[in-house]
């Protein structure tokens, strides 16, 4: 089954920006490449644009009032917001913007984009010193880290008859972004599963510590994905600097036994489990509790070994899918069949150690040495796709 297909339903929300007449252009080329277009208008949107226009180009009646008349039981602000697989709002004025980002809800579309779940992308188009204002910034700041996606305006021509960015980006480019928009087939709802993510951390003393240079992108990038696709996603995450993902659960540890301790805690009810973590092998024999003083040429540090996690879930593990990483410098594949089979998983996603810290990865997905999938460098947000994919034909 592939997971990327077309948008099914795409709902735009029109504000009373000058730039609403260019809405037209994206409701018609939408309808034209087979999508389902639901409009919702605010009532100064009507004064530059009308209602019967948009209902023409979308084939579908245009929501204006919050308690217009229709003709079915659903209440049409929840209808909407369930429909929708992605949500446009263009333009995106300076007023939308702030009342999304303070909780704000008071006309139909701020209700139905307060109760969605889909994608939300915001196209920016506003006098020039309003898009540099602090306060808009700050807004959108605070709504990227909840998820809403943001499409830049332009540099141009303004409607206040001054050159400057604020100018709604072409309408032929937004539609390439948003149609670029992984929208996925649910194949991975009723399903749980538990992701470890990031590095560990092993004290030395209260100042040093022994670590690696894991950045935690790939099994934050699994968990967002996993998300989208409709699981329940436990993720479990060493320490690494980056933002938090809304909407799952998330238990943050620090070293290798605290990761093991979480792992076996929540692993049972789980159907899937990923183990993307570089986990600390060795640990400190004895902890200082004191910062270690220099003394003479060498400091001698005894390590004994951490738990082996995946070794002990490919142990323990019963009906749940068990995958692994395996991050090597040479002999890549036959290092990587070896983990495959010592530690009784279902698949091993097998990478270059140079990898850990980029945004970009190049991998293969191992079922065994016959079935072996190459994927070339690509961004790890999409690979975490193409390995969510493999693991829902198991």
């Amino acid at each position: 089954m592939k997971i990327m297909k077309k948008i099914k339903n795409i709902l735009i929300g029109v504000t009373g920006g000058i730039a609403a007449y260019k809405v037209t252009t994206i409701i018609s080329e939408l309808h034209k490449k087979g999508y389902n277009v639901d409009v919702i208008m605010t009532k100064n949107a009507t004064e530059i644009i009308t209602p019967l226009t948009l209902e023409t180009l979308s084939k579908n009646k245009v929501c204006v009032e919050m308690f217009g008349t229709n003709n079915h039981r659903d209440v049409e602000h929840i209808s909407l917001a369930q429909k929708a697989d992605l949500f446009l709002v263009v333009p995106a004025t300076y007023n939308i913007v702030g009342k999304v980002a303070n909780g704000i809800a008071d006309d139909m579309l701020s209700t139905v984009i307060s109760a969605t779940k889909a994608p939300i992308y915001f196209a920016l188009a506003m006098n020039e010193n309003m898009y540099s204002n602090p306060i808009l910034l700050n807004n959108i700041e605070k709504l990227k880290k909840l998820g809403y996606k943001f499409i830049s305006a332009d540099e141009g021509q303004l409607a206040c008859n001054t050159i400057g960015k604020g100018r709604l980006k072409n309408p032929l480019e937004i539609l390439k972004i948003i149609e670029n928009e992984i929208i996925k087939e649910k194949i991975l709802v009723g399903k749980n599963i538990m992701i470890s993510a990031g590095r560990t951390e092993e004290a030395i003393d209260p100042v040093r510590y022994l670590s690696n240079r894991s950045t935690g992108k790939m099994g934050y990038s699994l968990a967002e994905a996993a998300r989208n696709l409709g699981a329940e996603v436990t993720l479990i995450s060493g320490p690494v600097n980056l933002e938090g993902i809304v909407g799952i659960k998330t238990i943050k540890v620090k070293t290798a036994q605290e990761m093991y301790g979480k792992c076996m805690e929540n692993y049972e009810k789980q159907d899937i489990i990923i183990m993307t973590a570089a986990v600390s092998d060795y640990k400190i024999k004895e902890y200082s509790d004191k910062k270690i003083k220099k003394n003479g040429d060498e400091l001698i540090l005894k390590l004994i070994r951490n738990p082996d996690i995946l070794l002990e879930l490919g142990q323990r593990k019963k009906d749940q899918k068990l995958i692994g990483f395996a991050a090597e410098s040479n002999n890549i594949l036959e290092n990587a069949l070896k983990k495959l089979k010592k530690k009784n998983l279902d698949l091993i996603i097998a990478n270059n150690t140079e990898n850990m810290a980029k945004d970009t990865n190049e991998i293969m997905i191992i079922k065994d040495e016959n079935h072996i999938k190459k994927y070339a460098n690509k961004l790890k947000k999409d690979l975490a796709y193409d390995i969510l994919n493999e693991i829902s034909k198991l």
